[in-house]
């Protein structure tokens, strides 16, 4: 495991009951001290105000994961859901012997009814053997009955190793059963393996079913015997062997798949299911006699699924159809049939609907009449009576009209009496409130809105009615989650207020109770009116208690909480600011000696430690444990507050623990957390709270030092908690959250998946708590999530990470724009997103993670409490982005993310360290990529700074420590300072020390200490530190046991170690143990994860020194299977895709590199490979330019060296296919999407469609914008770019399409020699390849075999030529008019190069002929045309033997002749700008050139002219021109960026015409272009073999003849050659373009003998193309 640079993912803290998890954070946040304030409360009719008591909140820490464990394989055996937990097996004791038979003689179920979505009748089993089936009793169940036991006998066979299949119902008929049902769980097991459960207690536990929460029947336990049968007992043994007709059989069939399809129509809501199941259902009836016993049965299936149809699609007069069905099934179920209820509430429920629909009060009347019937009869604890308590409730409600079908459910009914009085009610409603019954609750709520019909509005007791029915909603939202009771209890608190208006003496109570409900619905659903409103509210209360009123206190502190919770919500520290001098107004009102002092003490405390939290500073900390210690000291033993104190005091000292690091503070807090417990004993209602808190400590402690027993006790604590809260219990699902987060906490300790699997459990029953629509939804399906990934991260089971992600999405819609929340949730879905992509490579998943945290950032502004975790999280995701793809844009904006988050962060900041760990972080990446030794410097001091934060005894000292060394282990590898690596080692060992045996990080420490030791080794040579090394390295991986989830880059790390000692020592044990570990750590990750490719390339480094070592028995360098496999291996990495392209493309060119030193036949297909994986990699970014810089990260000579490898192998077609694949990938890479394919057109509908869809998304990706103009937003630019490569992803699959059509198997492929030989029809083409092993001329002829020459130079002498010949070019001439620099350049030039190809050219080109030179590399930038034997008296030239053109690459130049029109018709447009914007002075040449020009062409009709000059020649003038004109003649500044060669420009008046700006240009039907402009056809150093600049530019835009310039020109020589050239290409009245290569070399032939123009003037024009 090499160290890793520590990044840290922050979270935002929350305060409700239930921890909130979200991935991993700086540190564990202490539980928050409850602030003390008056809630809504029962108003009696007198006067007299009763409090609700007051207790401490149960605050349950978050959850926060340090590190992540790595996937492994998941081996399950499952059949279908269950899950078998392992037992050992003997066999010998479960062999059968004798006559003795196996019996079931009990099955015992669990939780049948969780999660079913229908009444059940009853439940039943069937044990299906080989030879028999057998089927239990239906039982019937009872609400509260969570199990369910059959004492029937069943008779399996003898075998141990027969396998049965048992299967779980719920049937909807008593009796007669017409069928199965429907099934719950069904699974096979053998004999065996059920008496062994059996013998052991172990029950078969089922997870819930794919794509559900929760699923009915839990876990399954059989009671298996062996016995001797006697006669009793075979009497009972009577298998299912009835025997039914044909169409009885048929009956069942439909019945049960009419069952299967209604119940997966009430999980997925697919309206397919439900009419399938109504056709299954009709089928049923059809083949039911009408006498036949099942009949009723059959009616009521069919109606069933009527009348859901009917709510489906709202066709409401339809009910009458499933009506009739229920009646009729009614009437053959006489009184006292068990069927008869069930059936009387579904016919029920159907009149009620149509009478809320249709208003017939028949319908409601017979409705009455059943449920009074249902009532009389119905035992209360049944599931039919409960869900006819909910019918009755539910119509009581609501009016006709109001109430769907589904809305009819389980709750008790409204009493119809005459009204109790106001205290009675009063009394009631108190009494509700001390205890949670539902039945209670729903009573007085009705009782409540009988007395409000009596007492009319003109009533005195009337606001109070309001008011005490208001709490009870609330009471009653706060207990089940409904909006309809807050918003309902809101409305009539402003009912109540209404009533006492301003001079009322309850005034103020009524704005107190009002506001705390607003309250309530801001903290449920984050609207911040509601919080605004409440704050209002509040204010005016505290106007209504001026100073002296006996109840300011209260308004004081009501109001400063409210101001605390907004400041929470939107960062605005006014609002905290203003709630501190509130608090301290009240406690100010409550001086020594007062009653309410501790309350005010504790309220004042909270506030300065939220400060605290919000700003760093450590006096307001202090400051709140000072008040928190008076406050403790005003509640003696004794005083009834004084555990809350003892709580709140221990939670403060446990944050400053978490900021200063000082042991004794956290011990401390736990001695006051275990004083608080014991005042709390068996039996108190606190109880559970105090064994949480002090658990949470514990924890803390444990997260401190490392001592399993503190966090073993933490879990006992809180199973004794939950132990509790049993079900029903309101508090039940925070005690599942919190021994959930402990056994997940003790899972990252000691690795055993039994505690994980545990707390998934229990978070999976506390979600089933939370059902949707209840206010702590969202908190159990992020817990819930949270546990998932952490599951995945140690088996690998990508199901889980989905589930997660699932859940984190659904919880993100919990939180719609404008909630509180919502940005938490898009941390947490971004967090898990771009976990999934770590393990899938996807990289939508990352960009999705990024624009969700932009989203988050956005709603966390300046000045927000949580902006700093924001722009942390971010910076962290775009420099994972930075690692895939390689965009250096997005390295810098994530430091400048991290610079922004530290300066929110001053000097005191508890979380200061974090941010300078993670902005040292950054700096160091970047270094990496650009070797700039000021950020190494940097992030070393900030390293040392957050070290020095983390003093000794500090619980993030090792981290720091472990920092900073990585980042000195770093700066030694770059300036070789020993000292730097012995101070890393230093810190590394003083980390280690602080990571003892038994501590949870003590692996990490190892094998940190043991890669720096490493390290020295091969800098120093001292055996004994690798030996060092390898000891600890066998230490961590020995406390990585398999199964741990980080045992495979344990044994990768040991291997690494091992392969150098053997680079040391030679001794062979160390290399083969090296290669057993390494295939160990192989085995151990999945096939398609991405940590594979590092292990692939450990195991190519080791079998090349088993190839270079001979050790498998054969001499150094003979083992050709180690070879062979270590190219495997480079291969096998470079194919991994989830690796990412960036990875692959790397790991690709170690794979060239190795096969090319060692001649291996894969070098070709390594050169390949990572080409195509250039190409792709590039293509993914939208902008050329981006593009461009992307190429200058890798080597720009890879394609000519893989050329010259196949040269050297002797295949020069294959030379010359590599060349096109691997170069000018920019321009390929454009010119594919303007590919024409209209031959597709005959291809058929499906190939039309293609064409169409290619077409199309060709179009949009060309039109994607090649740069941002400046104040662009990023979060645009990024949407831009992830929908640019969503494009280039459709693009590449409709591609992919494409070449499955007949004739189209090659479409877009890198062509073939066969194709490319095309390219040489008018004339041989000569390619030249320059690299350090040799330079070749590859000369192709158009029908004949390629030829390649050797030629006689070498890469060194062709750049010091290049040189050369730049220098002389600008060079002034002679005395005698001479420039020999120059003239000794191109004699250089034509003895090397042009000569041996001269010599070779006889038999495919006839002299005065026209020959194309193709160069690469260093190649282009030389004058080829040019070369000649200057110094010779009648010496040969190159231009008196052959006419010279130019092309960027083979392919170019078949594009260009496709399609060449030879139209007498010419437009043409001259384009000239004589005084550009900035220059310093005027080309006065350019006017008289254009008109020159003008002269010379043919005139209408054969040539319409267009010139645009001087003001007029703008940018968006040119463009125009360049556009609707096929001719082109530019006349102006040209220049040639050589840092940025896409802005290489023609300057116009106005601003530059990049070669930018043409790119994006459709020039295809352009025919020629004139560039009368300096440097326009000179290229890129960096990236020669891409061939930027504007007349290559020009030309793959489509234009097909270009005339270009090499270097700076003269006004005198443009002149004079622009007239002799056209002169020459308008000869006879006509134009063509083809003509244009042979005009300018007569052109310069007739400036040949003028003296006047010097040699480099003469030689400065080039033509391209055809």
């Amino acid at each position: 495991m090499p160290h890793h640079r520590r990044v840290t993912f922050e979270s935002s803290s929350s305060s409700e009951p239930d921890s909130d998890s979200s991935l991993a954070s700086s540190r564990k946040t202490s539980p928050i001290p409850p602030a003390e304030s008056s809630t809504s409360s029962i108003e009696p009719l007198k006067d007299t105000k009763r409090k609700r008591a007051l207790s401490d909140s149960d605050n349950d820490n978050e959850m926060k994961g340090s590190k992540r464990p790595r996937p492994q394989k998941d081996v399950s055996k499952d059949n279908e859901e269950a899950s078998h937990p392992e037992y050992s097996q003997d066999s010998g004791e479960t062999r059968i012997t004798g006559v003795q038979q196996v019996v079931i003689t009990a099955i015992r179920a669990t939780d049948l009814t969780l999660g079913l979505r229908r009444i059940p009748a009853g439940f039943h089993v069937v044990v299906k053997t080989d030879s028999a089936e057998f089927q239990t009793s239906n039982k019937l169940i009872h609400v509260d009955q969570a199990v369910i036991e059959w004492n029937e006998l069943i008779l399996l066979p003898c075998e141990t190793s027969s396998e049965v299949q048992v299967s779980v119902y719920a049937s909807f008929e008593l009796g007669p059963m017409l069928c199965h049902g429907e099934l719950l769980r069904r699974f096979k097991i053998s004999v065996g393996e059920l008496l062994d459960r059996s013998k052991n207690s172990h029950p078969i536990i089922f997870q819930p079913k794919q794509g559900e929460v929760v699923s009915p029947c839990t876990s399954l336990f059989m009671t298996l015997g062996q016995r001797l049968l006697d006669e009793n007992d075979v009497s009972v043994l009577r298998p299912l062997t009835t025997f039914i007709s044909d169409n009885m059989h048929g009956l069942v069939l439909k019945t049960d798949a009419g069952h299967q399809l209604l119940a997966r129509y009430r999980r997925t809501h697919n309206s397919g299911d439900l009419d399938q199941s109504i056709i299954h259902f009709e089928h049923a009836s059809d083949l039911c006699p009408m006498d036949h016993p099942c009949r009723p049965a059959v009616l009521f299936n069919l109606a069933t699924a009527k009348f859901l149809s009917c709510q489906a699609n709202g066709r409401h007069l339809d009910l009458d159809i499933p009506i009739a069905l229920f009646q009729d099934a009614l009437d053959l179920r006489p009184i006292g049939q068990p069927d008869r209820l069930v059936t009387q509430l579904h016919l029920i429920i159907s009149l009620l609907s149509r009478f809320t629909k249709r208003g017939f009060k028949t319908d409601a009347d017979m409705a009455k009449e059943l449920l009074s019937e249902v009532l009389d009869v119905c035992h209360t604890n049944s599931h039919v009576y409960r869900a006819t308590l909910h019918v009755i409730e539910t119509f009581a409600q609501h009016p006709a009209g109001s109430v769907a079908g589904n809305d009819l459910g389980l709750e008790r009914p409204a009493g119809s009496m005459l009204p109790l009085s106001p205290n009675q009610l009063a009394d009631r409603a108190e009494q509700c409130l001390r205890i949670d019954d539902p039945q209670a609750l729903d009573e007085v709520i009705s009782l409540h809105y009988d007395a409000l019909e009596y007492y009319n509005t003109m009533h005195d007791n009337r606001g109070v009615l309001l008011g005490n029915l208001s709490t009870m909603l609330l009471t009653r939202f706060e207990r089940r989650g409904s909006d309809k009771d807050l918003d309902q209890a809101i409305a009539l608190q402003r009912e109540a207020l209404a009533l006492r208006p301003v001079g009322h003496p309850d005034r103020s109570t009524s704005l107190n109770n009002l506001a705390n409900q607003l309250y309530t619905r801001f903290h449920h659903r984050g609207n911040g009116e509601d919080l605004d409103q409440a704050i209002a509210l509040h204010r005016e209360a505290l106007a209504l208690h001026p100073v002296g009123h006996t109840d300011r206190s209260k308004s004081l502190n009501n109001l400063a909480n409210r101001l605390s919770t907004r400041f929470h919500h939107r960062g605005n520290g006014e609002d905290l600011d203003q709630a501190i001098a509130l608090h301290r107004e009240a406690l100010a009102l409550h001086p020594v000696g007062h009653t309410d002092r501790s309350k005010s003490l504790n309220n004042l405390a909270v506030q300065l430690f939220t400060r605290f939290d919000h700003r760093g500073n450590g006096e307001d900390l202090d400051q709140a444990i000072a008040l928190q210690r008076e406050a403790l000291a005003l509640r003696p033993v004794g005083h009834t507050d004084r555990s809350l104190s003892l709580n709140n005091l221990a939670n403060q000292l446990s944050t400053r623990f978490g900021h200063r690091g000082n042991g004794e503070d956290l011990d401390q807090a736990i001695a006051l957390q275990r004083e608080a417990l014991a005042l709390r004993p068996v039996g108190h209602p606190d109880r559970s709270s105090s064994l949480n808190n002090l658990a949470v400590h514990l924890s803390t402690r444990f997260d401190h030092r490392g001592n399993g027993e503190d966090l073993d006790q933490a879990i006992a604590l809180h199973m004794e908690a939950l132990a509790l809260h049993p079900v029903g219990h309101p508090d039940r699902s925070s005690s599942l959250n919190n021994l959930a987060v402990r056994l997940s906490t003790r899972f990252h300790h000691r690795g055993n998946g039994e505690d994980l699997d545990q707390a998934i459990a229990l978070q999976r029953e506390a979600l089933a708590l939370h059902p949707v629509g209840h206010t702590n939804r969202f908190k159990s399906l992020n817990n819930l999530a949270v546990r998932l990934s952490t599951r995945f991260h140690h088996r690998g089971n990508g199901e889980d990470l989905d589930q997660a992600i699932a859940l984190q999405r659904e919880a993100l819609a919990l939180h719609p724009v404008g909630h509180t929340d919502r940005s938490l949730s898009l941390n947490n879905l971004a967090n898990q997103l771009s976990t999934r992509f770590g393990h899938r490579g996807n990289g939508e998943d990352l960009d999705q993670a990024i624009a969700l945290q932009r989203e988050a950032l956005a709603l966390r502004p300046v000045g927000h409490p949580d902006r700093s975790s924001s722009l942390s999280n971010l910076a962290v995701h775009l420099s994972t982005r930075f690692d895939h793809r390689g965009n250096g844009e997005d390295l810098d904006q994530a430091i400048a993310l991290q610079r922004e988050a530290l300066a929110l962060r001053p000097v005191g900041h508890t979380d200061r360290s974090m941010s300078l760990n993670n902005l040292a972080s950054q700096l160091s990446t970047r270094f990496d990529h650009r070797g700039n030794v000021e950020d190494l410097d940097q992030a070393i001091a900030l390293h040392r700074e957050a070290l020095a934060l983390c003093p000794v005894g500090h619980t993030d000292r090792s981290l720091s420590l472990n920092d900073l060394a990585v980042q000195l282990s770093t700066r030694f590898g770059h300036r070789g300072n020993g000292e730097d690596l012995d101070q890393a080692i230093a810190l590394h060992r003083e980390a280690l020390a602080l990571h003892p045996v038994g501590h949870t990080d003590r692996s990490s420490s190892l094998n940190n200490l043991a890669n720096q030791l490493s390290t020295r080794f091969d800098h120093r040579g001292n055996g004994e530190d690798l030996d060092q090394a390898i000891a600890l390295s066998r230490e961590a991986l020995a406390l990585c046991p398999v199964g741990h989830p980080d045992r495979s880059s344990s044994l990768n790390d040991l291997a690494n170690q091992l392969s150098t000692r053997f680079g040391h020592l030679g001794n062979g044990e160390d290399l083969n143990e090296s290669r057993e570990n390494l295939h160990c750590a192989l085995t151990l990750l999945t096939e398609d994860g991405p940590r594979r490719s590092k292990t692939h390339h450990s195991l190519a480094n080791v079998h090349l020194l088993f190839h270079q070592s001979g050790l498998d028995g054969t001499g150094p360098g003979e083992d050709t299977d180690s070879l062979n496999a270590a190219m495997h291996h480079h291969k096998a990495a470079a194919n991994i895709v989830s690796a990412g392209l960036l990875y692959r493309l790397r790991g690709s060119l170690r794979w060239v590199r190795d096969a090319s030193q060692h001649s291996h036949g894969t070098q070709l297909e390594a050169y390949a490979t990572a080409m195509q994986l250039m190409d792709a990699y590039v293509s993914t970014t939208a902008s050329l330019s981006s593009r461009h810089d992307a190429m200058k990260d890798f080597p720009p000579t890879l394609a000519v060296d893989a050329a010259s490898c196949a040269l050297r192998s002797g295949d020069v077609c294959r030379a010359v296919e590599l060349l096109e694949q691997g170069r000018t990938i920019i321009w390929t890479q454009m010119t594919r999407l303007r590919t024409p394919i209209d031959s597709l057109q005959t291809g058929g509908d499906d190939a039309v469609t293609l064409m169409k869809r290619f077409r199309d998304i060709s179009s949009l990706l060309d039109k994607s914008s090649a740069s941002h103009p400046k104040g662009t937003s990023t979060v645009d630019v990024e949407a831009e770019a992830t929908h640019y490569r969503r494009l280039v992803k459709d693009w590449n699959e409709v591609v992919e399409e494409i070449r499955k059509i007949e004739g189209f198997s090659r479409f877009l492929l890198p062509p073939l020699f066969s194709d490319l030989q095309d390219a040489a029809r008018d004339g041989p083409i000569i390619v030249l390849v320059a690299t350090k092993s040799s330079c070749n001329a590859i000369i192709i002829p158009h029908k004949q075999p390629p030829t390649s020459i050797q030629l006689r130079t070498n890469l060194e002498k062709l750049w010091k030529l290049v040189e050369n010949l730049q220098r002389a070019s600008r060079e002034r001439v002679d005395d005698k008019g001479n420039q020999p620099a120059l003239v000794r350049a191109l004699i250089e030039l034509w003895d090397d190069i042009v000569c041996p190809v001269v010599e070779n050219l006889g038999g495919c080109a006839q002299p005065g002929s026209r020959i194309w030179w193709c160069p690469t590399s260093v190649f282009n930038f030389l004058p080829l045309h040019a070369a000649g034997e200057y110094s010779k008296r009648g010496g040969r030239f190159l231009s008196h033997l052959y006419i010279s053109s130019y092309t960027p690459s083979l392919t170019a130049l078949i594009r260009a002749r496709k399609n060449h029109d030879r139209s007498p018709s010419v437009s043409f447009a001259a384009i000239g700008q004589n005084r550009p914007a900035g220059a310093l002075f005027t080309l006065n040449s350019v006017e008289p050139e254009l008109e020159l020009v003008q002269s010379l062409l043919p005139h209408l009709p054969t040539v319409s002219f267009t010139k645009i000059t001087s003001a007029d020649a703008t940018k968006s003038r040119a463009l125009c021109a360049l556009r609707d004109n096929s001719w082109l003649h530019f006349a102006c500044h040209g220049t040639q960026n050589f840092q940025e060669p896409f802005n290489s420009a023609f300057l116009m008046r106005d601003q530059p015409l990049s070669l930018l700006d043409i790119t994006q240009m459709d020039l295809s039907r352009h025919r020629f272009a004139f560039l009368s402009a300096c440097e326009t056809a000179v290229g890129d150093f960096s990236t020669p073999d891409e061939v930027i600049h504007l007349a290559a530019g020009l030309q793959f835009a489509g234009v097909k003849s270009v005339v270009g310039t090499l270097w700076t020109v003269n006004d005198s020589t443009v002149q004079r050659l622009v007239e002799a050239f056209y002169k020459n290409l308008c000869g006879g009245g006509t134009m063509n373009s083809k003509r244009a290569a042979k005009a300018l070399h007569q052109a310069v032939q007739s400036l040949a003998c003028d003296k006047e123009i010097p040699l480099d003037q003469r030689i400065v024009f080039i033509h391209i193309g055809i």
